[in-house]
């Protein structure tokens, strides 16, 4: 059987290599994504999941081919200007997606335009 002394200095080693390892992971994990991978828009109509990687390594898009006003990586939510409010100068976020995604879509035969298409879940 083990020693009292050695069984001590054992579960000492195991647990400066448990910390030393958490420190490390801690130290060294990825970086999370600038940009959401992922959005999954909440309407009325159904759940529509918009995939950012399709449209910029399938398509070849430039953020700043959708998202019109950024400046220096600043995020914001397009409900912040593009508000259900009526305005004819500013269209409202559900306006503005469908303009710019439907309008793509159909100008370069790339994408749904069918309302079913996008609003799925």
């Amino acid at each position: 059987m083990t020693s009292q002394p050695h069984l001590k200095f054992a579960v000492l080693i195991l647990t400066v290599l448990l910390i030393t390892g958490i420190v490390c992971y801690a130290a060294f994990s990825p970086p999370a994504p600038v940009d959401p991978v992922r959005i999954m828009f909440q309407t009325d109509a159904g759940k529509v999941l918009f995939t950012h990687q399709t449209h910029t390594e399938d398509y070849y898009l430039d953020c700043l081919d959708c998202h019109h006003n950024i400046d220096d990586d600043e995020t914001y939510n397009c409900s912040d200007c593009h508000e259900e409010t009526g305005d004819d100068y500013m269209p409202s976020r559900t306006d503005a997606l469908h303009e710019t995604c439907i309008g793509c879509h159909a100008d370069y035969g790339a994408g749904p335009v069918d309302c079913n298409a996008c609003h799925v879940l």
